[in-house]
């Protein structure tokens, strides 16, 4: 029978050779998948992890030690919280919410790596800006000194197909390279669309249930 172990093993491989001529940086989402999960992958040497709940962060960080990446949507009275363990944030789309992870990163003498939400459909339930209002943001959180802006994250709308998508996030992230060229990086993809979104160059993929198999909830 084969042991949890030897099964994440396998998934890992398997995408890992899928993964091997674009060079991205593999996030392994651990969202309601129990920390002996996270134990073994970090034996496999996963090095970055992802999070939706700060709580869930919080708690697995606590146990094990690797760069951890929230990519929920972001409360204000988490931040602080947020900020306790993640290395990056992948959605912010508030002004407000940028000052306040500037304060609370300065006041902690560290500067907080972040990517920028776009939103393709403008649907507020989902987060993110669209590009006008992403660029405008921008320009003021480039401006943030315990801020290290990384680039741009997007997830594709439900009823778009990904490929066309990740063609439009594509075309909004060279634009957004020439206006932040300090900032070039692409944070999209998922277990369903990661190659699409490597084809149309994401640096960055966040993958779960493709390595961890069917979500837990126990």
């Amino acid at each position: 029978m084969t042991t949890r172990s030897e099964e994440l093993a396998a998934n890992l491989r398997s995408v890992q050779d899928e993964i091997a001529s674009f060079h991205p940086k593999l996030i392994v989402v651990t969202k309601t998948y129990p920390i002996s999960d996270v134990e073994i992958l970090k034996d496999l040497g996963v090095t970055d992890f992802g999070e939706n709940r700060s709580d869930e962060g919080l708690k697995k960080s606590e146990q094990v030690t690797g760069n951890w990446h929230y990519q929920g949507e972001i409360q204000s009275k988490k931040i602080k919280e947020i900020l306790s363990w993640a290395t990056c944030i992948h959605s912010l789309d508030n002004l407000t919410h940028a000052e306040k992870i500037a304060r609370t990163a300065g006041e902690n003498a560290v500067k907080q790596d972040l990517f920028l939400q776009l939103s393709l459909d403008g649907n507020p339930e989902r987060g993110g800006l669209v590009e006008s209002e992403l660029f405008t943001l921008a320009e003021k959180v480039a401006d943030l000194s315990a801020i290290n802006l990384l680039g741009i994250m997007s997830v594709p709308p439900v009823d778009l197909e990904p490929a066309a998508a990740f063609a439009v996030t594509s075309q909004v992230h060279q634009r957004f390279i020439k206006l932040f060229p300090g900032s070039p990086y692409l944070s999209a993809g998922m277990s369903g669309d990661y190659l699409i979104a490597l084809e149309h160059g994401a640096t960055h993929i966040r993958v779960g249930s493709k390595i961890l198999g069917a979500r837990r909830y126990d």
